[in-house]
């Protein structure tokens, strides 16, 4: 059976979609029982999008009005949800593009009117739940991040056809650079960075004060998503400070009380996202303990779910695999700049050995390395210039930073094996003048030092070293001596080996 979008009927529409929207609306406004709309969402949804709309899209919002009495909200809900499935099996035009940005705008004026009020009223005004939440506001950004990409595609294709930026399309220029300039020239306001950030930023002002769940659950993926558009944008503090929430928090949806952890934690993609992002940002801030602790933290909860079976049974796991690569490229990073004592589980380091031993073998060798590695594992940055490449600035930022890393490893791999040493000696190992060597000395104990997580000042060293007079005086840290890990590992083996042999068949 193959639907296109329909006028005015519901005349081939099936009865089970007709059944379904209605459930789905009454679940919205009038039952906003969690289980119910649960199942619809994440099961009774996917199975009609295979069944019928694995091709095509699902009717028009006009179409199927009267199953939900024409509510605007619950229609602009049904909007979004249908746009988002189509969007992700379709190649989308520029008009599509255009089209995305409508969808969410109307989503979102309507979420807002009146917010104040109705986020305060009992029974809520409509309840939505956390995973739909957070899908609706994770391809909000989604969207944005490919319109601004695309929109530099269009510029790229324009500037090597010889059209200056803001100038007409001539008409020498291909067909489809001609239709493509001239739709995004009449529709500037479309994905207009200010206003993405309007709709974010009210989501979440409305999520503190609202006692209904559903703006509540809002606010709070708003607060995730708008650290991940942050991120992308290159601001990094911003990124950081995105994540600033009372995670403490209650919220009671009938069904279950949460603190506002407990629903991040709720949502996989969610904590995927918050932990991927603020990973980047602590890396680009040079913060380096609180990036590997972030990672380090998400990095074993992925792998646990893996090798238990919980994850990969989920929707897109293959996506959740690909992610945690790009989150162990962005770990061996972090570990190989600022040692990791404590801080990540040995089966972790033991993953970034087998995965990235060999390039950061390279680098310890004086080859190049961390350009690639970070260029596979960092996200895709945007900006809202067409003209601005962000993703090879922050790309050369990074490798900038980087530069120096060499020749502060070499010389931290000689303090390890002294006490005391003169600093000329020290500049001769590293063949440099003790005039060349002494800054780096000094720099690099100042590039290390870095605010912390509890808000001081701390050293992302494993060593202590000052200065007297000729002499650096090395204080290694004192290391711990620490067994649980070794047992921890032993037990994780022998849970393994057990898996292996209960699968074995012992019939004859």
């Amino acid at each position: 059976l193959t639907l296109t979008i329909m006028a005015d009927s519901d005349a081939c529409v099936p009865q089970v979609v007709t059944d379904f929207i209605f459930d789905l609306s009454d679940s919205i406004t009038l039952a906003q029982i969690p289980e119910e709309q649960r199942q619809l969402y994440n099961v009774a949804f996917r199975e009609l999008c295979s069944k019928y709309f694995s091709t095509s899209p699902w009717p028009s919002p006009k179409s199927i009005a009267a199953e939900c009495n024409g509510d605007p909200l619950v229609l602009a809900f049904y909007r979004e949800v249908t746009h988002r499935h189509f969007h992700s099996i379709s190649r989308p035009t520029v008009g599509a593009r255009i089209e995305g940005w409508n969808v969410y705008k109307e989503l979102f004026d309507e979420i807002l009117l009146d917010a104040e009020e109705k986020s305060q009223q009992s029974p809520a005004a409509f309840f939505v739940l956390p995973e739909w939440c957070f899908d609706i506001l994770h391809e909000f950004v989604y969207q944005f991040q490919g319109y601004c990409q695309f929109r530099q595609t269009v510029a790229a294709s324009a500037a090597k056809h010889g059209i200056p930026p803001g100038a007409s399309p001539t008409k020498n220029a291909p067909h489809h650079l001609i239709e493509n300039m001239t739709i995004l020239s009449q529709n500037k306001d479309a994905w207009a960075v200010d206003q993405v950030f309007y709709y974010l930023h009210r989501l979440v002002t409305i999520g503190k004060i609202a006692k209904a769940p559903g703006y509540q659950y809002l606010g709070i993926f708003a607060s995730t998503v708008l650290s991940r558009l942050e991120c992308l944008l290159g601001d990094y503090k911003g990124c950081l400070l995105a994540l600033d929430m009372d995670m403490d928090a209650v919220i009671d949806n009938g069904e279950v009380v949460q603190t506002v952890q407990e629903v991040v934690h709720s949502v996989l993609a969610a904590r995927v996202s918050w932990a991927y992002h603020a990973g980047v940002a602590y890396l680009m801030l040079r913060r380096y303990k609180d990036g590997t602790r972030m990672l380090g933290d998400i990095c074993s909860y992925m792998q646990r779910g893996f090798k238990t079976g919980q994850i990969r049974k989920l929707p897109n796991s293959d996506q959740y695999a690909k992610l945690l690569d790009r989150m162990i490229g962005i770990l061996a990073i972090l570990t190989h700049i600022s040692p990791p004592t404590g801080l990540v589980d040995d089966s972790i380091l033991k993953v970034i050995r087998e995965k990235q031993g060999g390039t950061l073998a390279k680098i310890d060798a004086g080859e190049t390395g961390y350009e690639d590695l970070f260029m596979y594992a960092c996200p895709k940055f945007v900006s809202p210039s067409a003209q601005v490449d962000a993703y090879k600035l922050q790309v050369q930022q990074f490798v900038q930073e980087m530069s120096s890393q060499g020749a502060s490893r070499k010389m931290r791999s000689y303090m390890k094996l002294y006490t005391s040493i003169s600093v000329e000696k020290l500049a001769a190992f590293n063949d440099m003048t003790k005039e060349e060597f002494l800054p780096l000395l000094l720099s690099y104990k100042h590039k290390m030092n870095q605010l912390e997580e509890d808000g001081k000042m701390g050293s992302a060293l494993d060593i202590h070293y000052y200065l007297v007079n000729e002499m650096c005086h090395v204080d290694e840290a004192e290391r711990e001596r620490r067994f649980e890990n070794y047992f921890m590992t032993q037990i994780e083996q022998n849970g393994e080996i057990l898996m292996d042999v209960n699968e074995i068949s012992t019939t004859v």
